[in-house]
């Protein structure tokens, strides 16, 4: 009998170390390799090494399914949904037990910090995606803290979700979530489009800071864009970088409007370059990134507060990447802009709005004879 989508058996969960061939950079989820909540700062040890030019495997965590909320216990959690013992991350459930959350941290699970050697403030940290894995067949759409676009509505406040599976059909991934709580509801399905919600390097400061709160250091920037075969350029704000990964989703709508995404777990592979400041040479008027480019997109991004700053920071950010990469006049690249490109809010529901453009790298001819040019548009492909 041919199975129907609905039916059609998912993929097993990828537990820690399976998979990975001998002499691989890896760096696994577990209680030495990750922080709960809390970012990367100068001083901190990182966990591994890697020469620029290296390619990594890291694995990530979901926050959902173990929080407090949720009882603190992944086998329970996801067991009460129908999830057997064994198809629980078994590094979740260690993370879970072994690691502290500080009260009023993110809820964030981050792998690192990874060193990557000669990285220097000023520099630029080139993060190319080269593959994302989904380690289980399974996530949760949550919305907790009164933190989703509709807050203080009668009715949506409140932490409440939806546990999700994941199904295949013709080839590609999808995921199902039932749209009322009777039995035998209808259910929504949507395609996954796997990406990571934090990417980031360490930040300048004494402390971690928290976790939710995207900046010039990247972190929870929740560019939906960053899905395999992306680059992600960072500002590098500490000797070596201090790479890290996390918040992974399955899928995400721009806005992400109820707080978080179809958030689950991924085994990233990525290869990290540094760019260094020789070659930026006070590129795009010294406001550099973050900002990507992917799927023959260049992505410059806003971020502030305030959703109206983001935008004009975004477009700001934009006009000038146009101007470096390709010597067009501001006032010419502004017109373009309006005319060509969508500016579409990444998520407003992280403290720090955020904003991306995506300019169609097709619009223009031969890029400007820079170093940073040839650099940023050879990643757009």
């Amino acid at each position: 009998m041919t199975l129907t989508w609905q039916e059609a058996a998912a993929f097993p969960v990828l537990q820690q170390d399976t998979g990975i061939e001998p002499g691989t950079a890896y760096v696994p989820a577990e209680p030495g390799t990750v922080l709960w909540g809390r970012l990367p700062c100068r001083s901190d040890t990182p966990v591994a090494t890697l020469a620029s030019g290296t390619t990594v495997v890291i694995d990530t965590i979901s926050h959902e399914g173990i929080l407090e909320d949720q009882g603190s216990d992944p086998v329970r959690y996801f067991g009460s949904h129908g999830v057997e013992r064994d198809d629980v991350l078994a590094d979740a459930v260690e993370v879970t037990a072994r690691c502290r959350r500080e009260p009023g941290a993110g809820p964030h699970i981050v792998t690192g910090p990874i060193a990557v050697a000669g990285a220097r403030p000023g520099d630029l940290l080139a993060v190319r995606i080269d593959a994302l894995t989904m380690r289980a067949p399974y996530g949760v759409i949550s919305t907790r803290h009164g933190r989703g676009v509709l807050a203080g509505r009668p009715g949506f406040d409140g932490d409440y979700g939806q546990f999700c599976r994941v199904r295949a059909h013709e080839d590609d991934w999808y995921a199902t979530m039932p749209l009322a709580s009777t039995a035998g509801a209808a259910h929504a399905t949507f395609p996954l489009a796997p990406f990571l919600g934090i990417i980031g390097v360490a930040t300048d400061t004494g402390i971690r800071v928290n976790s939710v709160p995207p900046g010039p250091h990247g972190g929870n920037i929740d560019v939906k864009l960053l899905t395999e075969g992306a680059t992600l350029f960072l500002p590098v704000q500490v000797p070596d970088a201090m790479l890290y990964i996390g918040d992974p989703h399955f899928a995400q709508g721009d806005g992400e409007v109820a707080l978080t995404a179809l958030e689950a777990p991924l085994r990233a592979t990525l290869t990290v370059d540094v760019i260094p400041a020789a070659e930026i040479a006070g590129g795009f008027g010294g406001r550099i990134g973050p900002f990507a480019a992917a799927h023959g997109l260049l992505i410059p991004t806003g971020l502030h507060p305030d959703l109206n700053t983001a935008l004009e920071l975004c477009v700001t950010h934009a006009v000038e990447m146009i101007s470096e990469l390709f010597e067009a006049e501001p006032r010419r690249a502004y017109l373009y802009l309006s005319a060509a490109t969508d500016f579409t809010v990444s998520q407003a529901v992280d403290q720090v709005r955020g904003v991306h453009a995506a300019v169609r790298r097709s619009d223009f001819g031969p890029g400007a004879d820079t170093a940073l040019a040839r650099r940023i548009l050879e990643r757009v492909r």
